[in-house]
């Protein structure tokens, strides 16, 4: 039996993973986020700890055997957060997320340092986003100088996870990927630019490959999850990129789309790509000699939560409402459009300053059309998204979709429509990236021998083809839905250059 856990923007998922492949159980438990400004998205790392501790505990408690048939675990989380910590690896503040925006600036002067777009892209194979971990370093290092002193070290979150589970430090190639600090060609920090923006290697831990092992559950923690002493703790990876792989997309050809808290478009191939003009992001894969390519929208689903949360306090309002609602609306929402750019944008657009907006609202559009045209703008969002990735050589000949949205028939449906593609679910995709890190725990321990057998038992399990008078009406609605942020961008600088937290 392998336990994969996945530390996600939202909740922790634990799940079971039999030795077919088979998902046995599993178990969740959510945490705040804390938004102090605008564009400001963090968490207490200790609210991590505590839903990891009881979802694991839960899901122990749940197998045959209470746990003592577990082998491995495997960990997985959100990317580019940065936790920093003390002496003592105890948290020096909150967590700063991938989704916050604040670094822009020291994103920038990074890039300066680096020699500009070029010597970054030689460096690190990626542009340095203001979600990665690097901008927050050094926001950290000018904003919070105390902090920045008598900083020890810093993790990202799930490998936050592994230092409370084992006591060590580590983190996986893929993780790494995502700091903007990591040499994606040659999978090892660079040096290089660590040493020109000031920043001692001895803050980041090791970097290993995704089913090396990094330890061995702490004796007190094991006895009290009821797993065997010995349990061995497992690399790991990034949630975007082993995402991509429990879906089985690891060569080029099929992509893959996942719709969660972030929307994502990806990628696999076995040479690092060219990143040209750094349009798009590029990581390790979670085996020697992979690579990942994607994309990233920062709101997806979530943007669907907040409509949720948005029309909550009127009355009680679930998801499954607002899909029932939707359903009932025809394609293109009566005209409604909507930029899903709650958070500010990472891609298609580069856009720390961008928000979100409806265009075409009228007194003829309802809860309904509100909630359809959410639905709409982030699919046709991913569709652009899509499009930047294949300038960058990604093919396109398989369409597969994982993330939350997955389990509901509407979304699937619709991300079909909006592609003009025929769109499946695989195995194991609903459950994201804590069955990938089941599957990565399982290469570790020996159940498979690599991460091709692994993914021999994930199949087709969903088929959604595309309907023809949908499919060209969302043709239509694309070609109005792409040209809306060139159409704000001024708009959105000139708001961005007023500040306010508000």
């Amino acid at each position: 039996m392998l336990i994969g856990i996945d530390l996600g923007t939202s909740a922790c998922k634990a799940i079971a993973v039999g030795p077919g492949g088979e998902v046995v159980a599993k178990q969740s438990r959510e945490y705040p986020m804390i938004n102090l400004r605008r564009g400001w998205a963090e968490q207490d790392p200790a609210e991590w700890w505590r839903a990891t501790d009881e979802a694991v505990t839960a899901l122990a408690a749940a197998l045959p055997q209470g746990g003592r048939e577990v082998s491995g675990i495997g960990l997985c989380g959100q990317m580019h957060g940065l936790t920093a910590l003390d002496e003592h690896d105890e948290p020096l503040r909150h967590a700063i997320l991938w989704n916050d925006q604040r670094s822009s600036d020291q994103c920038d002067w990074i890039t300066e340092r680096a020699g500009g777009l070029d010597g970054l892209l030689r460096m690190t194979q990626n542009r340095m986003l203001p979600g990665f971990t690097g901008g927050k370093i050094v926001w950290l290092r000018e904003n919070e100088p105390e902090n920045y002193e008598r900083m020890a070290r810093l993790l990202n979150p799930k490998d936050f996870l592994r230092l409370k589970m084992t006591g060590g430090h580590a983190t996986d190639v893929s993780d790494a990927s995502g700091t903007g600090l990591f040499d994606v060609a040659h999978r090892t920090w660079s040096t290089e630019l660590l040493g020109l923006i000031g920043v001692d290697r001895a803050l980041l831990p090791d970097a290993v490959e995704s089913s090396d092992a990094t330890g061995v559950l702490l004796p007190a923690l094991a006895e009290r999850w009821h797993l065997p002493v010995g349990t061995r703790v497992f690399g790991g990876g990034g949630d975007a990129v082993l995402q991509t792989t429990a879906m089985g997309i690891v060569d080029p050809g099929p992509v893959g789309f996942t719709v969660g808290t972030a929307g994502i478009v990806a990628g696999g191939t076995s040479a690092c790509p060219d990143n040209p003009g750094g349009r798009v992001q590029v990581s390790c894969g979670n085996a020697p000699g992979r690579w990942h390519i994607m994309g990233v929208s920062l709101s997806a689903g979530g943007a669907f939560q907040w409509l949720r949360d948005a029309l909550t306090p009127l009355g009680p309002v679930t998801f499954e409402r607002l899909v029932e609602l939707a359903a009932e609306v025809e394609p293109g929402s009566r005209g409604l459009l909507f930029l899903p750019y709650l958070l500010g944008e990472r891609s298609p657009h580069l856009a720390p300053e961008a928000s979100g907006v409806w265009v075409g609202l009228t007194p003829y559009h309802d809860a309904g059309h509100l909630a359809r045209s959410v639905m709409e703008g982030v699919l046709l969002n991913l569709r652009e998204i899509l499009e930047v990735c294949r300038t960058a050589g990604m093919d396109c000949e398989r369409v597969i979709a994982s993330g939350g949205a997955a389990a509901e028939p509407l979304w699937l449906q619709m991300l079909a429509d909006v592609l003009g593609r025929e769109t499946v679910t695989v195995t194991g995709a609903a459950e994201g990236g804590a069955y990938g890190a089941a599957l990565i725990a399982g290469i570790g321990t020996g159940q498979w021998s690599s991460l091709e057998e692994a993914l021999v038992g994930i199949a087709v399990e969903e088929i959604h083809v595309p309907d023809t008078a949908a499919a060209r009406r969302y043709d239509t609605v694309f070609g109005r839905h792409r040209g809306l942020y060139d159409s704000l961008a001024d708009t959105y600088r000139t708001a961005a250059g007023e500040g306010g937290d508000a």
